[in-house]
């Protein structure tokens, strides 16, 4: 057996992973039943049966969903952890992109999450409906996120089983290299386009969510995403680090950067979740949420003061930029 299936946080990773899963499809095997019987305007012992059912099921699976929030953190600190027995790795970067399921794990992974929020919220309307209007739709929800699910587990088992162990991976300066930055800035950006771009799309943004307008909020949000990705790898990451050539997403999740990676990249997220649920809640069960503006608008304002709080720190105690 591979040497990274035993190491010890992979273990428990793993470990709770399987149990999440089964939960899932204890789950998954009653909401079929609801799926297929529900009919609340009915007064029958069949569908009170059913309302009682859905309770327990709930319970399970918003249980279940939250706890794979806390342990997608724990997966890239288990990944971190990784870098000290793979060689050539420095940080989770070379451990991502050590086989090919890497970066399909990690995304996937993160689109789950996206699902997962916009589960939580649609349940919690529909237990606030004194009709559960959103039963049905959010039980369909959640048998398309169990099948990603089962998706995950397979791809975890698949990269970490093909992470070699003797052999040496890429570390983060090979793949984020200084010499290499203009070629993987997307349509060959300078660094101070790159930022005018970003500090544009968070004023836009600033706008759009005082207006609440769904759409635009859901297509400038991806473009902030996009854009914020390459702004904190090649410019704000070398803040963090006080070194130029220092330019990596994922050592900022280390000890050494009091993990304000998790801080950055979290905040980002949120403030992106909310900027596109705003859209997808509107056409999915025809609700427009004011506060999904307020949070992405506040996320997203907090992800950029971090990012700007390094540079300008720099600024005052050495006296120049980067």
């Amino acid at each position: 057996m591979n040497n990274i299936l035993l190491s010890n946080e992979i273990v428990i990773y793993l470990f709770v992973q399987i149990i999440l899963l089964i939960l899932l499809l204890v789950a998954f095997y009653f909401s079929v039943s609801i799926i297929k019987n529900w009919d609340y305007e009915k007064t029958s012992t069949k569908q009170y049966k059913l309302e009682k059912t859905s309770y327990l099921v709930i319970l399970i699976i918003s249980f279940t969903l939250i706890v794979k929030i806390f342990l997608f953190p724990y997966f890239a600190y288990s990944l971190d952890n990784l870098s000290n027995i793979v060689p050539g790795a420095m940080c989770a970067a070379g451990i991502v992109g050590a086989n090919e399921f890497g970066q399909i794990n990690l995304s996937l992974k993160i689109l789950i999450l996206f699902f997962i929020g916009i589960w939580l919220i649609i349940n919690s309307l529909d237990l606030k409906a004194k009709t559960y209007p959103y039963t049905k739709k959010k039980y369909l929800f959640y048998s398309f996120i169990f099948a990603l699910c089962i998706i995950e587990t397979s791809l975890d088992f698949l990269f970490l089983n093909g992470i070699p162990t003797k052999e040496p991976v890429m570390c983060c300066s090979t793949i984020f290299g200084v010499n290499s930055v203009g070629s993987k800035i997307p349509f060959d950006l300078s660094i101070s386009l790159l930022l005018i771009i970003f500090y544009l799309l968070y004023l836009l943004i600033v706008f759009i969510n005082i207006q609440k307008q769904a759409l635009l909020n859901l297509v400038i949000n991806f473009l902030f995403l996009y854009i914020a990705y390459y702004a904190v790898t090649y410019f704000f990451s070398t803040y963090v680090y006080q070194l130029p050539t220092h330019q990596c997403p994922f050592c900022m999740l280390q000890k050494e950067y009091n993990f304000i990676g998790y801080f950055i990249w979290s905040t980002l997220f949120l403030g992106t979740f909310f900027g596109v649920a705003s859209y997808v809640l509107k056409v999915f069960i025809s609700k427009d949420l004011s506060y999904t503006y307020k949070y992405s608008l506040l996320f997203n304002t907090i992800f950029v003061v971090i990012c700007t709080f390094y540079v300008i720190r720099y600024y005052l105690i050495n006296g120049v930029f980067l």
